[in-house]
C-alpha cells in the first residue's frame, strides 16, 4: 500500500487542480489569477529550500533533495522577484515570462519526482541510505499537501494566461 499522505493528502489536492482547470468556474476562477501576483508565490521556494538542507543536515532526507544534490529550485524562487519586478515595470514581454514559468516548472516537477521515488513506499527507486521520511512527518507533510500544489497551481495557471495572450 502507498503510504497514506499520498491517499489523503497528495490524492485530494490533484483532484482539486483537475477540477480547477476542467471545469467552467474553476477556469473563470484561474483566469482571474494574476500573473505577476502567482510568480511572487514562488519565492517561497527560498526558505524551503533552506527548511530542506537542515533536514539533510538531520538526516531526514537524503542529499539530492537539497541544492547540494539535484535540487535546484531555489534559482525558481531567487529569480521570482526579479520576474515580478520585469512584469510590473514592463520590462519582461509575456514570452520571457512563459519561458520562465516553464523552466520553474520544470524545477518544481525535478525536485517533486526525486522526492517520490526517494520516499519510503513502493515507489522508492533510490536514497535507500536516507529515505525521504520528513514529508510523512507534521509539519513537513504540507510541503508535498500544500505548498507543492500551491506553487503547482500558479505555473500552470500562468502558463495558461499566458498561452492565451500569445
Amino acid at each position: 500500500m502507498p503510504p497514506k499522505i499520498i491517499l489523503l493528502g497528495i490524492s485530494p489536492t490533484i483532484l482539486t487542480l483537475l477540477l480547477l482547470f476542467f471545469s467552467e468556474k474553476g477556469r473563470i476562477f484561474i483566469d482571474s489569477l494574476d500573473v505577476a501576483k502567482l510568480t511572487l508565490i514562488n519565492t517561497v521556494r527560498i526558505p524551503i529550500e533552506i527548511i530542506l538542507y537542515v533536514l539533510f543536515i538531520n538526516g531526514v532526507i537524503p542529499e539530492l533533495m537539497t541544492f547540494e544534490g539535484s535540487n535546484f529550485d531555489i534559482l525558481a524562487g531567487i529569480s521570482a522577484p526579479l520576474v515580478y519586478y520585469g512584469k510590473r515595470k514592463g520590462k519582461l514581454n509575456s514570452k520571457t515570462i512563459l519561458i520562465w514559468n516553464f523552466v520553474s516548472l520544470g524545477l518544481l516537477i525535478n525536485i517533486v519526482v526525486n522526492a517520490l521515488f526517494s520516499a519510503p513506499s513502493p515507489f522508492q527507486k533510490f536514497a535507500f541510505d536516507q529515505p525521504n521520511i520528513a514529508i510523512l512527518h507534521f509539519p513537513f507533510s504540507f510541503l508535498p499537501t500544500f505548498i507543492v500544489p500551491v506553487v503547482l497551481l500558479g505555473h500552470l495557471a500562468s502558463i495558461r494566461k499566458l498561452i492565451k495572450i500569445q
